[in-house]
């Protein structure tokens, strides 16, 4: 199921805990939502990026963080920082998430409009790709906010 929010702030959904982003894999979250990441989630910013310089976190990939009451999926959706993100990855890592949330029996993920920002793709395409998995996997419930509101 996916439940798509016009604007809000992931990290304020009532009784959501878990929540996925985009990354790149050389290791920076510098700049939007991933850097609100880095700064709550300081320890898996580190593990992040020790992944990243071993060449250990690849397009499609997801570095799965378990921060106490739940879980941040860092989804591999290009492989450096700016407009290079790719459908291919996206799909990718939302599977393998989706994937990792029913082992851990997680049931609901807060996750930002990926790949549509600095990544460069266009969001109607990504929603369509976000519907498709999630549709493979109706025990986790997406809360996908689709533009950032304080």
């Amino acid at each position: 199921m996916v439940n798509f929010i016009e604007a809000g702030n992931i990290f304020s959904i009532e009784g959501v805990k878990n929540y996925a982003h985009g990354c790149n894999c050389k290791g920076a979250m510098g700049k939007g939502i991933a850097l609100e990441f880095k700064r709550r989630f300081p320890e898996m910013y580190k593990e992040y990026r020790e992944l990243c310089m071993k060449n250990e976190f690849q397009p499609g990939d997801v570095f799965e963080y378990c921060h106490g009451e739940g879980y941040v999926y860092n989804l591999a959706t290009q492989m450096r920082m700016g407009p290079n993100a790719t459908l291919d990855n996206i799909r990718n890592s939302i599977r393998l998430m989706l994937e990792m949330a029913k082992e851990n029996e997680v049931s609901d993920i807060a996750i930002p409009a990926i790949g549509a920002g600095i990544g460069g793709l266009n969001w109607a395409d990504v929603k369509k790709v976000i519907v498709e998995e999630a549709a493979k996997h109706p025990e986790v419930a997406l809360h996908v906010v689709e533009s950032f509101k304080p």
